[in-house]
């Protein structure tokens, strides 16, 4: 168990504009990290998980988006959950060490002897509590959470192969050609306040290097010779790679799901997944219904209490219904996003698909898609303000905002 003395600092990067592009066209209207899933803001999960950690002081968000664009955010949630939470913005990109060092003195006002840093765009049970626990036997600087995976998704990811009975790790590489291991990074760390010192090791080494180092002004040109600045740290090729077999980092094995989310594809099966696991931690926010009185739902469904949905329409398998949409009579929604303001009338039919915000989904018309998370096609993306009229079918397709469909689409991306 944790002692009285303990102190714990969460830090959650949520990158930036620019990392945001694959994301779109959802991320046209709303920044990343502010995109519901399962009906809460993404980057709530991490926050919510960090809540369970004994002797949680503070929770820092950092990132390079504007803070108007968090303030309204982090003062409701703040309030809501009654730990203090603060955005940072940064001035420049830093890496995923560089972040964190670039703010070292401000975290260490807390006077921390733990600080967790997790990513926005990974979804995971974030087990945190038990990796402070393993973090505590183990005695080293960082405790890295991993997941076993298949063989052939290894190389996407960062592998990494550990000791079986301490949990030492022994060698780090990101995203390797040839395959390493079936064990992956999941981009959530515990750490000692020590690994400031580690950072600083490395940003040290590069400003000697750059003072002894001199090139021509032609070879200061070659992509090969430009260096990357001495703050720009990364996490995974500058720390844990070359302090691995040193007793100074560990795993933690989580057995529960994982996935990252880096396109709109991937969120709604991170959605259908935060949903699942409502069941163990929020079963309130799921709906219920048997078509009396209520809509008929199957499987976890979240709908907002502001939502207007017909006792004849059926909803579920993962469903998340926003704030103001109104769903007609016999309408069916299977695996989808329903976000704010949407009306979908009579009849009509939404499988494996994001309808965007004020969209207008016409009487006895399909949206659908084959539900491939992976492909970029695979799910039905509908931007803001899309109208689909009556007796319309949309198939695999991504639709830029303010459009209107009168007739049938398949396999398109609509610009």
């Amino acid at each position: 168990m944790g002692s009285s003395e303990e102190r714990v600092v969460a830090v959650i990067m949520v990158g930036g504009p620019t990392k945001g592009t694959r994301f779109r066209p959802l991320s046209l209207n709303i920044s990343k990290p502010l995109f519901p899933l399962a009906g809460q803001a993404m980057v709530l999960h991490p926050i919510s998980a960090c809540k369970r950690i004994p002797n949680l002081v503070q929770i820092y968000l950092i990132g390079f988006y504007e803070e108007r664009e968090f303030a309204l955010f982090v003062s409701s949630i703040s309030n809501e959950l009654r730990v203090p939470v603060r955005y940072l913005k940064e001035d420049k990109p830093h890496g995923s060490a560089g972040g964190l060092y670039s703010f070292r003195d401000l975290i260490m006002e807390e006077n921390p002897t733990h600080i967790f840093l997790l990513n926005c765009d990974v979804c995971c049970s974030f087990p945190l509590p038990e990796m402070l626990e393993a973090h505590r036997r183990y005695g080293g600087i960082g405790t890295i959470l991993v997941i076993k995976v298949s063989p052939e998704s290894a190389s996407q990811f960062g592998e990494l192969v550990a000791d079986p009975v301490t949990h030492e790790l022994l060698h780090y590489t990101e995203k390797p050609e040839t395959f390493v291991s079936d064990r992956i990074n999941c981009g959530v760390y515990v750490f000692t306040p020590g690994i400031f010192t580690a950072i600083q090791g490395v940003t040290s080494q590069r400003k000697e290097r750059a003072t002894l180092r001199r090139v021509t002004s032609f070879e200061a040109l070659q992509p090969a010779n430009r260096s990357l600045p001495t703050d720009f740290v990364k996490l995974d090729q500058d720390i844990l790679s070359p302090l691995a077999g040193k007793k100074q980092f560990y795993v933690y094995e989580t057995r529960d799901f994982w996935e990252q989310i880096k396109t709109p594809g991937m969120s709604l099966r991170c959605s259908g997944l935060y949903l699942g696991q409502f069941r163990f931690t929020s079963p309130h926010l799921l709906a219920s219904g048997d078509g009396s009185k209520k809509a008929t739902i199957s499987g976890d469904v979240y709908i907002h209490p502001s939502a207007k949905v017909h006792p004849t329409a059926k909803i579920g398998p993962n469903v998340s219904i926003s704030a103001n949409a109104r769903i007609g009579a016999g309408a069916r929604l299977v695996s989808c996003i329903i976000l704010d303001d949407v009306e979908i009338q009579e009849n009509a039919v939404i499988i494996h698909a994001i309808v965007g915000w004020k969209c207008l989904i016409g009487r006895w018309s399909r949206v659908q898609a084959s539900g491939d998370y992976s492909a970029k096609l695979g799910v039905t993306i509908l931007g803001e303000s899309v109208a689909v009229e009556d007796e319309v079918v949309v198939t695999n397709c991504i639709v830029l905002p303010h459009k209107t469909l009168n007739l049938s689409v398949q396999e398109e991306i609509i610009l």
